[in-house]
């Protein structure tokens, strides 16, 4: 595969591997290796039940964590093909960059933040890389998925300094203000490809947007007008799905313009040179103007439409009353949490709820406060 791929590219020769040593794989490479584990663990699977805009249970054909996560590693895998970067490693990252947000999307993050700000904050990021590093439970000789040093820097994608000076090696490109791998970099923006386009689906498909709104928004309404013009009969579904399909690539391709021509002008052929330049991978700006209308838009219409924020305002709640139930009396957490809180009671309460599914989150609320029998 090394054969294939740019001499700025990531590859098992310039890795800097894992935590713990482990025998080299005999059949897979170890970005593959990493994918592979992230796949099987825990925190993965609960992806399922994890709300992407909609909580799961509004409608079982809405996004999830566990669909969008999918989703960017598709898009990750095709732009990294298209400019020689490891799809192994862009696999990884993507599958795993989500694995520690919180029930109930933004809403539920911002709330345990708030609940663990006298407690060092809540960064999903780092709980990400939290899980991978130490609560995943599936090997003898280490705790976490020992996953290599680039994916686990793929998985960081922000960090405050305090927080980075105590990542060692890990935190170091954000006190040297220094770059990631491209591969990192473009798991970050097909991340922005997959959620900006299909949240745009999902709100068509809720009745919260519409299309008119949407002809005002030139992201979606230039590919619509397009798609009319070619197919005059075509309606329903089949419009926004062909719409949505020619948006993706349009920013797929510009972004893969784009990012050459940067790593032209800047001169890269090594993987250090990457580190030391500024981010690389980037939309054209046409194509940021465009994608900064279409955010504004969805935050404005979508992500603060009134039957979203009533869901949100009660996911808060959800998140704070558990949080501070639990903070006044310990002895209501899991066993295997009550232990783990004799020394530090904030964070491993933080973890507890970081990994709770949209569903388990409310049950356990009922079980706290309800007073109906059996509930």
């Amino acid at each position: 595969m090394t054969g294939t791929l740019a001499s700025y590219a990531v590859i098992e020769a310039n890795s800097r591997g894992r935590r713990f040593a482990e025998p080299a794989p005999g059949t897979r490479s170890e970005f593959q290796r990493d994918r592979d584990r992230v796949i099987h663990c825990t925190a993965f699977r609960r992806l399922e039940y994890k709300t992407q805009v909609f909580i799961n249970h509004e409608g079982d054909l809405f996004r999830t964590r566990l669909t969008h996560s999918i989703e960017v590693a598709q898009i990750g895998r095709s732009l990294a093909r298209s400019l020689g970067l490891n799809e192994d490693l862009v696999e990884a990252i993507s599958l795993s960059h989500d694995l520690g947000h919180t029930p109930f999307g933004h809403a539920g993050q911002d709330a345990l933040n708030d609940c663990m700000k006298p407690h060092g904050g809540f960064e999903h990021n780092l709980q990400s890389l939290r899980i991978v590093d130490l609560l995943e439970e599936h090997y003898a000789e280490f705790d976490g998925l020992n996953l290599t040093f680039e994916t686990r820097e793929g998985i960081l994608k922000h960090c405050s300094l305090p927080n980075a000076r105590t990542l060692g090696e890990l935190g170091e490109r954000f006190l040297q203000k220094q770059s990631p791998s491209l591969e990192a970099q473009l798991c970050n923006l097909a991340d922005s490809i997959a959620y900006n386009n299909h949240d745009v689906d999902d709100g068509l498909r809720a009745g919260l947007l519409t299309l008119d709104q949407l002809e005002e928004v030139e992201a979606f309404a230039r590919h619509c007008s397009a798609v009319r013009a070619q197919y005059p009969q075509l309606a329903g579904r089949r419009l926004i799905h062909e719409t949505i399909r020619r948006m993706i690539n349009d920013q797929a391709v510009d972004l893969i313009e784009q990012t050459r021509n940067n790593i032209a002008a800047a001169g890269i052929t090594t993987l250090a040179e990457v580190r030391a330049a500024p981010a690389l991978v980037a939309f054209s700006p046409r194509m940021q103007a465009e994608l900064l209308q279409l955010q504004h838009f969805l935050r404005d219409q979508l992500y603060w439409h009134y039957q979203v924020l009533r869901e949100m305002s009660k996911a808060r709640r959800i998140i704070a009353e558990l949080f501070n139930v639990f903070m006044d009396d310990t002895r209501l957490l899991p066993p295997q949490y009550q232990a783990l809180a004799r020394e530090d009671k904030a964070r491993p309460i933080a973890d507890y709820i970081a990994g709770m599914t949209d569903r388990y989150a409310m049950k356990e609320h009922r079980r706290l406060f309800s007073l109906v029998a059996g509930s």
